[in-house]
């Protein structure tokens, strides 16, 4: 039974290798020379490929496994290619064209494409759009003429505008994008007319240049025949110049001839005509001076009558003139002497405060004359005589001036008041107000202790008994 339990366990260990080996060669993978895998174990992502530091075999364990499954993406590291084609622009003064532009990249950072996109068909399809909005820009910043003459300054443009954003993708240009083709829209032919007016214009200069080249051959030629022509009328010229020579000399003879003749009528004239001028020129100047002598008769007279006028009016506007300024002056000075006294006595009161104490002072002092003088004759007519005990008579007869006012009737109420209350006093009220009910018969009972008032309309008070003090003096 030993026997066959080892084997038995020898072939189970074999069959386990063997599963084994099998599973490890279906999940191998080598990544090719093109081609970058980025693996994604649990958090950690590594990727394989050739001249990477983790190298170009790894095990594609299923995801569903626990720890070992694995996610992977597959990106080139080899160029691709992503081409416009009758891509529809505009220029800048919005003139629509269609181009063809093809541009070239590669995957310089395999692990920040990987995050972006999760293959690489997601990657061309987002670099294409990026592509067509550069290309739209660009374009669209300038006009069709210089789009067509000028295509390798817009490949590097295109190229300059997408460098800096595919670096967000791990992207690089391989090489400048280039402006294949750009042709009219439909609907549109701009383009084909611009074609047409550089090909006219291809077309003109050869013209030009065809019609410069018989204008030389025929120049040529004129030349040629130009030459011949004045070799053969120098002949003929020399020959006209002797005969010239022969009637010229004839000629010169005869008019030489005439022109002495005429010279001589000439002066016969001139010497005739000079007469005549000075006669002509002397009977002017003589009438030229009567003209002056006249004309300055007329001038002077005319100065003297326009003077003698212009004096009189002056001298009567003048008369005129100071008439009124003096009536002006007078009215004036007439309605200005009350205002301006009152404005200097106005100023010089409110600027001396000395002055306007002075003022005030002297108006204080008549109005207290004339309480004073109304006050005397009150007290004249009263024929009051006032013993006052005051430092001085008139603080007395100030005191005495209340006797008139509320105030002193309350002071004379509250002395007799007092004076009652006293035994000496209350005994010659009682005499006083006894001898006069003498006179006006019974008087009502009173309490006890109260001076007993029998007729208070015969209550006289004598003139000479009226004091301010016991001190008795007299005012």
């Amino acid at each position: 039974m030993l026997p066959f339990s080892l084997t038995t366990a020898a072939i189970v260990a074999g069959i386990l290798i063997a599963v084994i080996l099998l599973i490890a060669i279906l999940f191998r993978r080598v990544v090719s020379t093109n081609v970058v895998h980025i693996v994604q174990r649990g958090r950690t992502t590594v990727p394989y490929g050739t001249g990477l530091g983790a190298g170009n075999v790894y095990y594609a364990w299923p995801a569903w496994l626990p720890r070992i499954g694995i996610n992977v993406i597959r990106l080139p590291v080899s160029n691709f290619d992503l081409t416009l084609v009758d891509y529809e622009a505009y220029d800048l003064d919005r003139v629509p064209f269609v181009v063809h532009v093809t541009s070239f990249f590669r995957i310089a950072d395999t692990a920040l494409a990987a995050q972006r996109v999760a293959d690489i068909e997601a990657l061309k399809e987002q670099l294409m759009q990026i592509v067509q909005g550069a290309v739209r820009k660009v374009l669209a910043s300038d006009k069709i003429d210089a789009i067509m003459l000028e295509r390798s300054k817009f490949g590097t443009a295109f190229t300059n505008e997408v460098q800096d954003q595919l670096k967000q993708w791990g992207v690089e240009p391989v090489k400048t994008m280039e402006l294949m083709d750009i042709r009219d829209a439909d609907g549109s032919k701009v383009i084909a007319n611009i074609m047409a007016k550089k090909t006219s214009h291809i077309e003109m200069e050869s013209r030009r240049e065809v019609a410069e080249n018989k204008r030389a051959a025929e120049t040529a030629e004129i030349e040629a025949q130009r030459e011949v022509d004045m070799r053969k009328q120098e002949a003929e010229r020399a020959v006209g110049e002797r005969t010239a020579d022969k009637d010229k000399a004839i000629g010169i003879a005869n008019e030489q001839a005439r022109q002495e003749v005429l010279t001589q009528e000439r002066e016969t004239r001139e010497r005739h005509m000079a007469v005549t001028r000075v006669d002509e020129v002397r009977r002017a100047e003589i009438e030229r001076d009567k003209q002056v002598v006249a004309a300055e008769q007329d001038k002077q007279t005319t100065v003297i009558i326009a003077e003698g006028q212009l004096a009189g009016q002056q001298r009567e506007a003048e008369g005129i003139k100071a008439l009124g300024e003096a009536r002006a002056a007078a009215e004036k000075a007439m309605q200005l002497a009350p205002v301006e006294a009152q404005i200097v006595l106005a100023k010089e009161i409110g600027e001396n405060a000395g002055y306007q104490q002075y003022l005030m002072t002297i108006e204080g002092i008549k109005g207290y004359v004339v309480v004073g003088g109304e006050q005397a004759k009150a007290l004249q007519a009263a024929d009051v005589k006032v013993i006052a005990n005051a430092g001085n008579p008139g603080e007395g007869m100030g005191r005495a001036m209340d006797l008139f006012s509320s105030k002193g009737g309350t002071n004379l109420a509250a002395a007799v008041e007092a004076f009652a209350q006293s035994p000496l006093g209350n005994a010659m009220i009682g005499k006083i107000l006894k001898g006069g009910a003498e006179n006006s018969g019974p008087a009502p009972a009173a309490t006890a202790g109260e001076p007993v008032v029998e007729n208070p309309a015969a209550w006289q008070v004598d003139e000479t008994d009226v004091t301010d003090a016991p001190k008795g003096r007299k005012a």
